[in-house]
């Protein structure tokens, strides 16, 4: 992969986790305004609009078939279909710390699959590395004094599939890559999301005959604001940036990014919220920032240094 590929690869895990890390901040400010389901399907229908307005307008050419669409549909279902769901039915019944806790645990998964499915090989100081972000995320969770408990199995089991959910999404992300355009797979993902979380909210409404309440939470500026940010930077833009970045590099490395996401949040919560930071923050967030680093940095010179054996091996 040539150096220029490379640095937008990394740019683009970067950006990824900073547009993540703020969609937090932007989720908890309408949170209590409206159904989860509902941010959603609102969510998604504008992110649809945006990645259509360069298709309509000839900017962009969709090379996608019928049948392409049929195959894709496991990928939205995973993500961001199942993950969400998922990690709301969760939540229900969990705290935010054990789905912070349990989502952290992403990249170790994404490892485990990568290795199995895709054959892509770990050495010691990488798997070090991405521990240690991981136990930088925990280690946040569990200094903030939240109770992690294990006596509500169902809705810790509810995160952990979200988090599979995830882990598998990256995997198949990664694997297809060199079949679909990164424009192509996010539109569809997106499309498939809109869809599916629309109906799943008309559903609710209709069924507990609330369907007027779909409109009362426009009545108020900050949930528009919202609204487009996440659809916008944490959908288009993250999703796209995701895709572009597994389409360059290994899932584990991409995925090991998802934790510095968590930092993000750290800094968004604090300037724009006023949230307090404490020195348990600082170390967390040094902890993940070396383990993402780390994890990409001892890949890249292991590559290396292969790279120099092969040319030094004389050939037959």
């Amino acid at each position: 992969m040539r150096q220029r590929e490379t640095v937008l690869a990394y740019g683009s895990a970067v950006l990824y986790s900073i547009f993540i890390g703020f969609s937090f901040m932007f989720v908890k400010l309408i949170v209590g305004k409206a159904q989860a389901f509902d941010i959603l399907a609102a969510r998604f229908l504008l992110a649809s609009v945006l990645l259509s307005i360069p298709v309509v307008f000839g900017w962009v050419k969709l090379n996608i078939s019928r049948k392409d669409i049929f195959l894709l549909i496991p990928f939205a279902f995973l993500y961001p279909i199942l993950f969400f769901t998922f990690q709301t039915l969760g939540l229900l019944g969990a705290t935010s710390a054990e789905g912070g806790i349990i989502q952290a645990t992403a990249p170790i998964f994404t490892v485990l699959l990568s290795s199995w499915i895709l054959k892509e090989q770990t050495n010691r100081w990488q798997r070090f590395y991405l521990v240690l972000s991981v136990m930088g995320v925990i280690f946040i969770f569990v200094m903030q004094g939240n109770s992690f408990s294990i006596g509500h199995l169902g809705s810790i089991l509810f995160l952990l599939g979200s988090t599979l959910s995830f882990a598998v999404y990256t995997i198949m992300v990664r694997a297809s890559t060199q079949k679909y355009k990164p424009y192509d797979l996010s539109y569809i993902i997106i499309m498939l999301s809109f869809i599916s979380f629309t109906v799943i909210s008309l559903v609710q409404h209709s069924i507990s005959k609330t369907l007027y309440q779909l409109w009362e939470p426009y009545q108020q500026p900050i949930y528009w604001l919202s609204i487009f940010y996440l659809a916008c930077f944490s959908s288009v833009f993250s999703i796209f940036l995701s895709n572009y970045a597994l389409s360059k590099l290994e899932a584990y490395k991409v995925s090991v990014f998802q934790n510095l996401s968590t930092f993000v949040s750290i800094i968004a919560g604090a300037i724009f919220l006023h949230e307090q930071v404490t020195i348990f923050h600082v170390i967390g967030a040094t902890m993940i920032i070396v383990g993402v680093v780390g994890t990409n940095l001892a890949g890249h010179l292991v590559n290396k240094k292969n790279a120099k054996q092969e040319n030094n091996t004389p050939s037959n």
